[in-house]
């Protein structure tokens, strides 16, 4: 027989957890890429802002502030001034009656001694010090009042130290001063450079069970001794002058014994010395109505230095920033669980991005999107433009390999829209297998699910050139991502549906020039006059022309007239109006590509009329057509044209 436990896992990241979904990071990313931003910039702005399911660095910082500014606003450090009056009150009143009730002299002596009181209570106490108090009660509550003074002054630089010492024993009390006394002297032989590994080892043996945070040496004692001790002059700093001189006026009193606060102002003395670079000097403007104590109030204070510390690693504004700057345990710490996992996700997201190639580092030291990246990029554009064409038209993603519908030889599962022929084979083979499974008995019933069809791919060939408008009237006016989304998604489709076609993209604005697709997506919108289409259109005709034998398609996406030309000598000449000279030159090129049997579409963008008198001409001149989309619907009418042109061959 073995015996087995279970309980809450504590060994880090929940092994159970999904992997880190990357498609909605990527297009965000792939967003900010298409409006002009860099990929490393893309990727910074994507874990500032988070995604839809995941909080990005940016709410965890405001929740880091929000918190921080609801500490000050809530809280006050009167607590212990307030608790020492209290108690001062009580014993004054619990004396006051049983005086009343005495009736000797002394008794009279004794009102007028208690009703001279200072309104200070700093003042009082010290008047109270060597006052014989006939009530027993009242006497409890003065030495309450040494007592909690004590612990708050120990709870300062040791956490917990209220509650320790709470009903501490004379033994208890001079065991605390030997500790403070052998710890002074240990800090000191180590700022004088001393060899102290021995003389610690022998104070955490003697005294370690007042750290609870287990240093392993002396450094380590220091930063934790260090912080708390700085927040605890920051408090000191945080109050009025008049808060600090009771306060100091009461330290005196501390257990009675004036040689704790010697101690313990050695103590900062060695620490400061120490740890120069903590925050001695900084403070907080306190403002709410509960008052804290020393202790609760300098464990504040360490809160709030670790709250502006985790905002300044959550922005990641400063040179250098990383993740891994994030303090995990202050987080957690502070903001909870939720907001550790959230930043936890962010850091293996960016890894992620980068582990399974999404990212790369280009030759010039440059990070880019991979081409990898790209491809999703691609589907997902796709993916929206094939819902809106379903919603558009009527027509749905078919997810046909090809038009002639000739089989592959492979199957895949039937999605409603598909037309192609079962394949009886597979689809019977699965019931049988879902059947067996289910435990069920024979006769095998067919369901939906069990139906595959049999895939088919095009033996039609096209020579596809894609002409988008670069000038930059197309960013001025909000069309740059569309067109750039339009141009990712027709190349998806065109290298994963219809392999066999050739597709090439150009950008057209002072010049034309060829594009891959990522270059494209990280095209910048420069300012440059001029919408050179004749260049586009030779070089478009010059695509179609190393594919005598394929279908030649031409789409234009242009939100301007053409007001530029290509010169013999390689410059482009710009005039606006349009010259007669490129309005020429553009038509004959364009006459040049309806002879070698292209179909053109021009897609007009935006509602000027010399535009749409300029291509309507030219698309009657050859035999082409003009579609007029919005902006949203730019890729649907790209790719359903396309799609069109492909099935009417």
């Amino acid at each position: 027989m073995s015996a087995s436990r279970y309980g809450r896992y504590h060994g880090g990241p929940d092994p159970l957890a999904p992997p880190v979904d990357l498609r909605e990071a990527l297009e965000s990313i792939g967003n900010d890429v298409l409006e002009g931003a860099s990929p490393r910039r893309a990727l910074q702005e994507m874990l500032r802002r988070g995604t839809q399911n995941m909080r990005g660095l940016d709410d965890l910082a405001a929740q880091a502030n929000r918190r921080r500014r609801d500490m000050l606003r809530k809280n006050n450090l009167d607590g212990t001034l307030q608790e020492v009056r209290a108690l001062l009150d009580k014993a004054v009143l619990e004396e006051r009656k049983t005086l009343a009730r005495a009736l000797d002299d002394d008794a009279r002596f004794k009102e007028m001694q208690i009703g001279d009181l200072s309104p200070s209570t700093a003042q009082a106490v010290q008047e109270l010090a060597d006052y014989d108090w006939r009530s027993p009660e009242s006497r409890e509550n003065y030495e309450k009042i040494k007592d909690l003074l004590g612990r708050e002054m120990l709870d300062q630089r040791f956490a917990g130290m209220k509650k320790a010492l709470e009903g501490a024993t004379d033994e208890d009390r001079q065991a605390i001063s030997e500790m403070l006394k052998d710890l002074n002297e240990l800090l000191d032989a180590h700022n004088k450079g001393e060899d102290t590994d021995a003389q610690f080892d022998e104070f955490m043996n003697k005294h370690g069970q007042h750290f609870p945070e287990n240093p392993q040496n002396v450094e380590e004692l220091l930063d934790s001794l260090a912080q708390r001790a700085a927040a605890a002059q920051r408090l000191r700093n945080s109050l009025s002058p008049e808060q600090r001189a009771e306060l100091d006026a009461l330290a005196q009193q501390a257990f009675g014994d004036s040689n704790l606060l010697s101690q313990l102002d050695q103590l900062d003395e060695n620490l400061q010395q120490a740890r120069p670079g903590e925050d001695w000097d900084g403070s907080q403007n306190f403002r709410g109505d509960n008052g804290m104590g020393l202790g609760d109030g300098t464990g504040a204070l360490q809160d709030i230095a670790e709250l502006e510390n985790l905002g300044n690693q959550l922005s990641q504004q400063y040179n250098g920033a990383a993740l891994d700057d994030i303090d995990a345990e202050s987080l957690l710490k502070q903001l909870g669980p939720e907001a550790a996992a959230d930043a936890r996700m962010l850091t293996e997201l960016e890894k992620a991005l980068q582990q399974q190639g999404f990212m790369d580092k280009g030759a010039d030291g440059q990070w880019r999107l991979s081409p990898k990246a790209m491809r999703q990029l691609g589907q997902s554009a796709l993916r929206d433009v094939a819902g809106k064409i379903s919603r558009r038209g009527g027509e749905r993603d078919t997810r046909k390999a090809g038009a002639m519908g000739e089989p592959t030889g492979a199957s895949r599962a039937w999605e409603f829209g598909d037309t192609e022929p079962w394949d009886v084979t597979r689809t019977v083979n699965n019931a049988v297998l879902r059947t067996a499974a289910q435990g069920s008995s024979f006769p095998v019933s067919l369901r939906v699910t069990d139906v595959e069809i049999s895939e088919t791919e095009t033996r039609t060939q096209a020579a596809v050139a894609l002409l988008v408008d670069t000038s930059f009237s197309m960013v001025m006016d909000g069309r740059w991502v569309p067109m750039k989304r339009t141009a990712l998604a027709l190349e998806h489709l065109v290298s994963t549906r219809f392999r066999g076609d050739d597709l090439q993209l150009i950008g057209f604005g002072r010049h034309a020039q060829k594009l891959t697709a990522s270059e494209l997506a990280g095209l910048d919108g420069a300012y440059d006059q001029g919408t050179n289409l004749h260049h586009a259109l030779l070089l478009a005709g010059r695509h179609l022309r190393r594919h005598p034998n394929a279908q030649p398609v031409v789409l234009i996406v242009t939100d301007g007239e053409p007001t530029a030309h290509l010169e013999p000598d390689g410059n482009a000449y710009f005039d606006y109006p349009p010259s007669p000279r490129t309005l020429g030159l553009t038509v004959r090129e364009l006459d040049n590509i309806a002879k070698l049997g292209a179909q053109v579409t021009i897609f007009r963008l935006g509602d000027d009329p010399g535009l749409a008198r300029v291509v309507d001409r030219m698309a009657e001149r050859v035999g082409g057509r003009v579609i007029a989309p919005d902006l949203d619907g730019l890729g649907a009418a790209v790719v359903s044209d396309y799609l069109k042109r492909r099935r009417k061959s």
